[in-house]
């Protein structure tokens, strides 16, 4: 379909795919299997001025928006959506200079992420605080011009590889989630360490760790926005990004329908490929449907956050609600459509299966995500009765 891109999106979505087939493709069997992290997959976004794409041109950015990032996150894991997550990740955790950051904040950490130069990452679940995110127990303690940063952030993507994590941690109890503060914390800080990388089933290039901080001390300029806007700078900032994981949930489902397809045309039994089966057009067809089903309701949910609209936290979970789900329905028919080699390894779509399941979980379960859909209907429904 013609989603009637600019030239310059055009441009940013084909290079994105070049960089996908020509670099991610050729190395995705080695860097899953070994969890290897992509620092050279980076380079090469860096070097096609990729990695400012949603960073203002003021900052060494390109200055596009939420739709140019999730245009190249889409391709990028079409290929594979571990290494994707590098560049999605970074975005997450730096939204949140973007949108509340000082202006010496931002002239200090966005030209370097622009450049490639320093990865981030965002920092809100605990052990006990997932879904209730209001339930976090990290500390901030003001001592002096410094803040004193205790507690243990838990299944952080870019844990230990980003150079800037963006930290909610409590500043007042008694406020409850009001009580919450954000802050930017860099990397090598003394009192700031990692636990171990954890072995999971799929992402296995994207690296998570826990993030311990043991009176970790940062300076008071590293607050974000004011003391009390935490709970307010993570909600707006996965407002924005959530569309991002839906983004990477529509390059697993591609990249798994392509493999599929093809193998269906490749595949004979019978004396005739399987694709002249009816059964199996039929599975083509409805993941053709859901396919671009998301694609549409992602690409038009990008448009409206870009368009400044400030009612977006329905719209963002419902595109990452239904493009996570098709992506582990087309991923899951891929493998029956493959059969026994698709249980295999050594194929590409066991692989995309694994990655799927995770964009159902992180950035707020879908369950969650229909908890914020439903009560934003009601919210409107109410609103629109009182007038």
């Amino acid at each position: 379909m013609n989603y009637f891109l600019t030239e310059e999106q055009q441009m940013i979505k084909e290079l994105a795919a070049k960089i996908a087939d020509e670099k991610i493709a050729p190395v995705a069997l080695k860097y899953d299997e070994e969890g290897i992290f992509p620092h050279d997959i980076i380079q090469v976004i860096a070097d096609s001025d990729l990695c400012g794409v949603y960073i203002p041109e003021e900052y060494g950015g390109l200055g596009g928006g939420v739709f140019e990032m999730c245009l190249v996150v889409e391709e990028l894991s079409r290929a594979r959506a571990g290494i994707a997550l590098a560049f999605a990740g970074t975005g997450l955790g730096i939204f949140p200079i973007i949108l509340f950051g000082s202006e010496e904040q931002k002239r200090k950490y966005l030209p370097p992420v622009a450049a490639g130069k320093m990865l981030g990452a965002f920092a809100l679940t605990e052990a006990d605080a997932g879904s209730d995110a209001a339930g976090i127990r990290t500390t901030a303690v003001l001592e002096g011009d410094e803040y004193v940063l205790n507690g243990t952030k838990q299944w952080i993507t870019n844990g230990g590889e980003a150079d800037i994590y963006t930290v909610i941690a409590c500043t007042d109890r008694s406020k409850g989630a009001r009580g919450f503060s954000a802050f930017i914390v860099e990397k090598g800080t003394p009192g700031f360490s990692f636990g171990k990388k954890e072995n999971k089933m799929g992402i296995r290039a994207s690296a998570t760790r826990e993030l311990i901080f043991e009176n970790c001390r940062i300076p008071r300029e590293n607050l974000l926005g004011r003391e009390g806007m935490g709970f307010l700078v993570a909600m707006k900032t996965l407002d924005r990004t959530r569309p991002g994981v839906a983004a990477q949930a529509l390059g697993i489902a591609q990249g798994a329908f392509d493999e599929a397809l093809k193998y269906a045309k490749q595949r004979v039994q019978f004396g005739q490929p399987i694709s002249s089966f009816q059964a199996i057009q039929h599975m083509l067809a409805d993941m053709a449907i859901q396919i671009e089903a998301a694609r549409c309701l992602i690409y038009q949910t990008c448009r409206h956050i870009d368009s400044g609209e400030k009612s977006i936290s329905k719209e963002s979970a419902m595109a990452k609600v239904m493009a996570s789900d098709v992506a582990m329905k087309v991923t899951t028919d891929a493998v029956q459509i493959l059969g026994g080699y698709g249980y295999m390894k050594e194929y590409p779509v066991e692989k995309r299966m694994r990655d799927a399941k995770i964009t159902q979980i992180y950035e707020g379960t879908n369950q969650i995500q229909r908890n914020i859909i439903a009560l934003e209907l009601v919210k409107e429904s109410s609103s629109k009765k009182q007038q």
